[in-house]
Protein backbone atom coordinates (compact mmCIF):
# COMPACT_ATOMS: atom_id res chain seq x y z
CA UNK A 1 0.00 0.00 0.00
CA UNK A 2 2.79 2.40 0.92
CA UNK A 3 4.59 1.62 -2.33
CA UNK A 4 1.39 2.29 -4.26
CA UNK A 5 0.96 5.69 -2.56
CA UNK A 6 4.57 6.58 -3.39
CA UNK A 7 3.98 5.59 -7.02
CA UNK A 8 0.84 7.74 -7.23
CA UNK A 9 2.66 10.67 -5.62
CA UNK A 10 5.54 10.37 -8.09
CA UNK A 11 3.14 10.17 -11.05
CA UNK A 12 1.31 13.26 -9.80
CA UNK A 13 4.57 15.14 -9.30
CA UNK A 14 5.79 14.24 -12.80
CA UNK A 15 2.50 15.34 -14.36
CA UNK A 16 2.64 18.64 -12.51
CA UNK A 17 6.27 19.25 -13.51
CA UNK A 18 5.33 18.70 -17.15
CA UNK A 19 2.33 21.05 -16.87
CA UNK A 20 4.47 23.68 -15.16
CA UNK A 21 7.16 23.48 -17.85
CA UNK A 22 4.54 23.78 -20.57
CA UNK A 23 2.91 26.77 -18.90
CA UNK A 24 6.24 28.51 -18.27
CA UNK A 25 6.98 28.33 -22.01
CA UNK A 26 3.89 30.47 -22.71
CA UNK A 27 5.05 33.34 -20.51
CA UNK A 28 6.80 36.43 -21.95
CA UNK A 29 9.54 36.14 -19.32
CA UNK A 30 12.15 33.48 -18.56
CA UNK A 31 12.56 33.10 -14.80
CA UNK A 32 16.10 33.48 -13.50
CA UNK A 33 14.73 32.04 -10.25
CA UNK A 34 12.30 29.28 -11.33
CA UNK A 35 11.42 28.58 -7.70
CA UNK A 36 9.42 31.81 -7.73
CA UNK A 37 7.17 30.42 -10.45
CA UNK A 38 6.73 27.20 -8.45
CA UNK A 39 5.79 29.22 -5.37
CA UNK A 40 3.33 31.35 -7.35
CA UNK A 41 1.56 28.23 -8.57
CA UNK A 42 1.45 26.42 -5.22
CA UNK A 43 -2.02 26.48 -3.72
CA UNK A 44 -2.16 26.71 0.07
CA UNK A 45 -3.64 23.20 0.25
CA UNK A 46 -0.23 21.95 -0.98
CA UNK A 47 1.83 24.09 1.38
CA UNK A 48 3.95 22.60 4.15
CA UNK A 49 1.98 23.12 7.40
CA UNK A 50 5.24 23.14 9.36
CA UNK A 51 6.15 26.34 7.53
CA UNK A 52 2.72 27.86 8.28
CA UNK A 53 2.02 28.05 4.53
CA UNK A 54 4.95 30.36 3.80
CA UNK A 55 5.73 28.18 0.79
CA UNK A 56 2.28 28.73 -0.73
CA UNK A 57 1.48 31.54 -3.15
CA UNK A 58 -0.29 33.80 -0.65
CA UNK A 59 2.61 36.23 -0.07
CA UNK A 60 3.24 36.59 -3.80
CA UNK A 61 -0.50 37.08 -4.31
CA UNK A 62 -0.40 39.97 -1.82
CA UNK A 63 2.42 41.56 -3.81
CA UNK A 64 0.93 40.82 -7.22
CA UNK A 65 -2.34 42.53 -6.31
CA UNK A 66 -0.45 45.81 -5.85
CA UNK A 67 1.69 45.28 -8.95
CA UNK A 68 -1.41 44.75 -11.10
CA UNK A 69 -3.13 47.86 -9.73
CA UNK A 70 -0.07 50.04 -10.35
CA UNK A 71 0.61 48.84 -13.89
CA UNK A 72 -3.07 48.96 -14.82
CA UNK A 73 -3.48 52.49 -13.43
CA UNK A 74 -0.41 53.58 -15.40
CA UNK A 75 -1.81 52.01 -18.57
CA UNK A 76 -5.28 53.52 -18.16
CA UNK A 77 -3.87 57.01 -17.62
CA UNK A 78 -1.85 56.56 -20.81
CA UNK A 79 -4.70 55.06 -22.84
CA UNK A 80 -7.47 57.47 -21.75
CA UNK A 81 -5.72 60.84 -21.25
CA UNK A 82 -8.98 62.82 -21.34
CA UNK A 83 -10.87 60.83 -18.70
CA UNK A 84 -11.35 62.04 -15.16
CA UNK A 85 -10.37 60.08 -12.05
CA UNK A 86 -13.86 58.69 -11.49
CA UNK A 87 -14.09 57.11 -14.94
CA UNK A 88 -10.56 55.75 -14.68
CA UNK A 89 -11.43 54.27 -11.30
CA UNK A 90 -14.41 52.41 -12.76
CA UNK A 91 -12.24 50.96 -15.49
CA UNK A 92 -9.57 49.98 -13.00
CA UNK A 93 -12.06 48.29 -10.69
CA UNK A 94 -13.44 46.16 -13.51
CA UNK A 95 -10.05 45.22 -14.95
CA UNK A 96 -8.52 44.11 -11.63
CA UNK A 97 -11.65 42.41 -10.27
CA UNK A 98 -11.55 38.78 -9.21
CA UNK A 99 -13.98 37.95 -12.01
CA UNK A 100 -11.70 39.44 -14.66
CA UNK A 101 -8.61 37.82 -13.15
CA UNK A 102 -10.40 34.48 -13.15
CA UNK A 103 -11.35 34.78 -16.82
CA UNK A 104 -7.81 35.79 -17.81
CA UNK A 105 -6.30 32.92 -15.81
CA UNK A 106 -8.70 30.43 -17.38
CA UNK A 107 -7.86 31.69 -20.87
CA UNK A 108 -4.15 31.27 -20.09
CA UNK A 109 -4.70 27.68 -18.89
CA UNK A 110 -3.14 28.54 -15.54
CA UNK A 111 -5.22 26.02 -13.59
CA UNK A 112 -3.50 23.05 -15.22
CA UNK A 113 -0.14 24.22 -13.79
CA UNK A 114 -1.38 24.72 -10.22
CA UNK A 115 0.15 22.53 -7.54
CA UNK A 116 -2.66 21.03 -5.46
CA UNK A 117 -3.00 17.65 -3.70
CA UNK A 118 -4.69 14.83 -5.68
CA UNK A 119 -7.75 14.99 -3.45
CA UNK A 120 -8.22 18.68 -4.15
CA UNK A 121 -7.75 18.04 -7.87
CA UNK A 122 -10.62 15.58 -7.79
CA UNK A 123 -12.70 18.13 -5.90
CA UNK A 124 -12.20 20.61 -8.74
CA UNK A 125 -10.15 23.20 -6.83
CA UNK A 126 -8.00 23.91 -9.90
CA UNK A 127 -11.10 24.98 -11.82
CA UNK A 128 -12.39 27.44 -9.20
CA UNK A 129 -12.31 30.98 -10.53
CA UNK A 130 -11.22 32.48 -7.22
CA UNK A 131 -8.32 30.02 -6.93
CA UNK A 132 -6.91 30.70 -10.40
CA UNK A 133 -7.51 34.45 -9.94
CA UNK A 134 -5.39 34.41 -6.78
CA UNK A 135 -2.72 32.35 -8.55
CA UNK A 136 -2.59 34.86 -11.40
CA UNK A 137 -1.95 37.67 -8.91
CA UNK A 138 0.77 35.51 -7.36
CA UNK A 139 2.28 34.99 -10.82
CA UNK A 140 2.40 38.76 -11.33
CA UNK A 141 4.12 39.08 -7.95
CA UNK A 142 6.67 36.46 -8.97
CA UNK A 143 7.31 38.21 -12.29
CA UNK A 144 7.90 41.47 -10.46
CA UNK A 145 10.34 39.92 -7.98
CA UNK A 146 12.23 38.10 -10.73
CA UNK A 147 12.21 40.71 -13.49
CA UNK A 148 10.81 43.97 -12.14
CA UNK A 149 7.86 45.95 -13.42
CA UNK A 150 8.81 45.34 -17.06
CA UNK A 151 8.34 41.58 -16.68
CA UNK A 152 4.94 41.96 -15.03
CA UNK A 153 3.92 44.70 -17.48
CA UNK A 154 4.65 42.45 -20.49
CA UNK A 155 2.20 39.81 -19.28
CA UNK A 156 -0.47 42.31 -18.24
CA UNK A 157 -0.38 44.18 -21.54
CA UNK A 158 -0.53 40.94 -23.49
CA UNK A 159 -3.41 39.38 -21.57
CA UNK A 160 -5.52 42.45 -20.80
CA UNK A 161 -5.24 44.30 -24.12
CA UNK A 162 -8.51 42.99 -25.57
CA UNK A 163 -10.31 43.75 -22.29
CA UNK A 164 -9.01 47.29 -22.20
CA UNK A 165 -10.37 48.02 -25.67
CA UNK A 166 -13.75 46.31 -25.25
CA UNK A 167 -15.73 49.49 -24.54
CA UNK A 168 -15.30 53.20 -25.09
CA UNK A 169 -17.32 53.87 -21.93
CA UNK A 170 -16.20 52.98 -18.39
CA UNK A 171 -17.84 49.74 -17.22
CA UNK A 172 -20.18 49.59 -14.25
CA UNK A 173 -20.46 46.64 -11.85
CA UNK A 174 -23.85 45.11 -10.93
CA UNK A 175 -23.60 46.61 -7.42
CA UNK A 176 -22.95 50.07 -8.88
CA UNK A 177 -25.83 49.71 -11.35
CA UNK A 178 -28.19 48.57 -8.60
CA UNK A 179 -27.17 51.46 -6.36
CA UNK A 180 -27.65 53.97 -9.17
CA UNK A 181 -31.10 52.49 -9.90
CA UNK A 182 -32.30 52.69 -6.28
CA UNK A 183 -30.85 56.12 -5.57
CA UNK A 184 -32.32 57.45 -8.80
CA UNK A 185 -35.74 56.49 -7.45
CA UNK A 186 -35.11 57.76 -3.90
CA UNK A 187 -35.22 54.19 -2.58
CA UNK A 188 -32.03 54.36 -0.53
CA UNK A 189 -29.05 52.05 -0.68
CA UNK A 190 -29.33 48.30 -1.32
CA UNK A 191 -28.55 45.95 1.57
CA UNK A 192 -26.38 42.85 1.34
CA UNK A 193 -26.76 40.07 3.89
CA UNK A 194 -24.39 37.14 4.24
CA UNK A 195 -26.79 34.20 4.52
CA UNK A 196 -24.30 31.37 4.94
CA UNK A 197 -20.77 30.17 4.32
CA UNK A 198 -20.05 26.58 3.41
CA UNK A 199 -17.22 24.46 2.07
CA UNK A 200 -13.65 23.94 3.34
CA UNK A 201 -11.50 26.93 4.41
CA UNK A 202 -9.47 26.93 1.19
CA UNK A 203 -12.57 26.69 -1.06
CA UNK A 204 -15.48 28.44 0.65
CA UNK A 205 -18.87 29.17 -0.91
CA UNK A 206 -20.65 32.34 0.19
CA UNK A 207 -24.42 32.79 -0.11
CA UNK A 208 -25.48 36.45 -0.11
CA UNK A 209 -28.92 38.07 -0.26
CA UNK A 210 -29.36 41.47 -1.93
CA UNK A 211 -32.35 43.54 -0.79
CA UNK A 212 -33.68 46.71 -2.44
CA UNK A 213 -37.01 48.31 -3.36
CA UNK A 214 -38.88 45.72 -1.33
CA UNK A 215 -37.48 42.84 -3.40
CA UNK A 216 -34.61 40.44 -2.83
CA UNK A 217 -32.43 37.92 -4.63
CA UNK A 218 -29.74 35.46 -3.55
CA UNK A 219 -26.58 34.22 -5.23
CA UNK A 220 -23.37 32.39 -4.38
CA UNK A 221 -19.72 33.18 -5.02
CA UNK A 222 -16.20 32.00 -4.25
CA UNK A 223 -15.81 35.07 -2.03
CA UNK A 224 -18.19 37.52 -0.37
CA UNK A 225 -17.60 40.27 -2.92
CA UNK A 226 -18.29 37.96 -5.87
CA UNK A 227 -21.47 36.71 -4.19
CA UNK A 228 -22.64 40.29 -3.62
CA UNK A 229 -22.05 41.14 -7.27
CA UNK A 230 -23.92 38.04 -8.40
CA UNK A 231 -26.82 38.78 -6.03
CA UNK A 232 -26.98 42.37 -7.31
CA UNK A 233 -27.14 41.08 -10.88
CA UNK A 234 -29.95 38.72 -9.94
CA UNK A 235 -31.87 41.51 -8.20
CA UNK A 236 -31.49 43.78 -11.23
CA UNK A 237 -33.16 41.02 -13.23
CA UNK A 238 -35.97 40.75 -10.67
CA UNK A 239 -36.50 44.51 -10.76
CA UNK A 240 -36.45 44.60 -14.54
CA UNK A 241 -33.48 46.97 -14.41
CA UNK A 242 -30.78 44.79 -15.99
Amino acid sequence: MQAKRAEVAETTRSAHDAALTSFAATLPHHFARPELLVEALTHRSSADPNRQQLDSNERLEFLGDRVLALIMAEWLAERFPQEREGALGKRLGALVSAETLGRVAERMGLGAALRVPPGEQRAGVMARQSVVADALEALLGALYVDGGLDAARALIRREWESLLEVSSRPPSSPKSRLQEWTLGRALGLPDYVLVSTSGPPHAPVFLVRAVAAGREAEATGDNKRAAEQAAAEQLLQVLGAA
